[in-house]
């Protein structure tokens, strides 16, 4: 396979809705402690002025939800995540409310999610350039949230009401769909989508070191099994980032060419490479020892995977 070649990223930016995301709106005087229980993330502890990762676990800690957690008002929060997960989760987090003072809706129809990117945030929202990543910035009756630079691009989650967000996408520059999507594959920050719920265990897609998962902040379901994975060594998958001359898609299986009889990761993220038809890139969880072999995306005689790191350092040194 001739080796591929990333995009010049020097000129992308602007603003795009974001329909792949949706957003639950929690309310009531016990929302941060019943969120605080239910998540691997210090929701007690969460200001206004930031954003944090969380992930919601079975009782086995497989990750049935990736989500992004604001907290703009004491008794407020907002759940950011897929969009295809809203409905179930709305539900299923609502079931354990019991005498919770607290509420969850579906508010994904009037609060909008924007992608900001490049120099056009920088210019548009100066306030953003320098602060930390997830810092979230209050906004009149908006906020914007610093995610990492990828590739050299800046960027930002908007979050505001629906008549607010046609005024930023009308004001800024349109971004390319293709090119967002492609810089969150290579962010190597994951979200599960609906193929891949109860997949992983949090270790497994590195979600712990990107700031996911809290191991001071006490129980929530699967809050053993993912304890146990950390202090014990016991994780033996990562994730990594692959590039691929064909189509590759959320769920897909991966296999490697020494042992071609079981899968030897899972697509977590897909996305087309922009400027390079038929090209894509994709968040790939894979065995460690799967990683020195010719993988392969689909099966052992589909096309080969191009393996490269994520942008941030991963420990290998529990690799069987």
């Amino acid at each position: 396979m001739s080796e591929i070649h990333l995009p010049d990223t020097k000129s992308w930016g602007g603003a795009l809705l974001l329909s792949h995301l949706g957003v639950i709106e929690a309310t009531g005087p016990d929302t941060a402690t019943f969120l605080h229980g239910q998540f691997s993330q210090d929701i007690n502890g969460l200001g206004a002025n930031e954003a944090r990762l969380a992930a919601f676990c079975s009782a086995k800690g497989r990750m049935q939800a990736s989500l992004i957690v604001l907290r703009p008002q004491p008794e407020q929060c907002y759940l950011l995540t897929d969009a295809g997960l809203v409905p179930n989760l709305t539900k299923r987090l609502s079931m354990f409310v019991l005498r919770a003072k607290t509420r969850l809706s579906d508010q994904s129809a009037s609060i909008k999610l924007i992608g900001l990117a490049g120099q056009a945030l920088l210019a548009h929202f100066p306030a953003v350039a320098d602060v930390d990543v997830w810092a979230c910035v209050a906004l009149d009756q908006a906020w914007v949230i610093r995610l990492p630079d990828v590739q050299g691009v800046a960027r930002a989650l908007w979050l505001g009401a629906e008549s607010a967000s046609q005024a930023v996408l009308s004001e800024m520059p349109a971004m390319s769909p293709d090119q967002w999507l492609w810089l969150e594959v290579m962010s190597g920050l994951p979200r599960i989508e609906p193929a891949t719920v109860d997949q992983f265990v949090p270790q497994m897609i590195n979600f712990e070191l990107i700031g996911g998962v809290n191991f001071r902040k006490g129980c929530y379901p699967g809050q053993e099994v993912v304890a146990r994975s950390q202090y014990r060594g016991t994780t033996k998958r990562r994730a990594f980032i692959a590039h691929v001359a064909g189509q590759a898609a959320t769920g897909q299986e991966i296999f490697a060419q020494d042992d071609p009889s079981q899968p030897a990761g899972l697509v977590i993220n897909a996305a087309p490479m922009p400027g390079q038809p038929g090209v894509c890139s994709a968040l790939i969880e894979l065995k460690l020892a799967a990683r020195v072999h010719t993988l392969h995306l689909g099966s052992v005689d589909g096309p080969r995977l191009q393996l490269d790191a994520v942008p941030y350092p991963v420990p290998f040194d529990e690799a069987a």
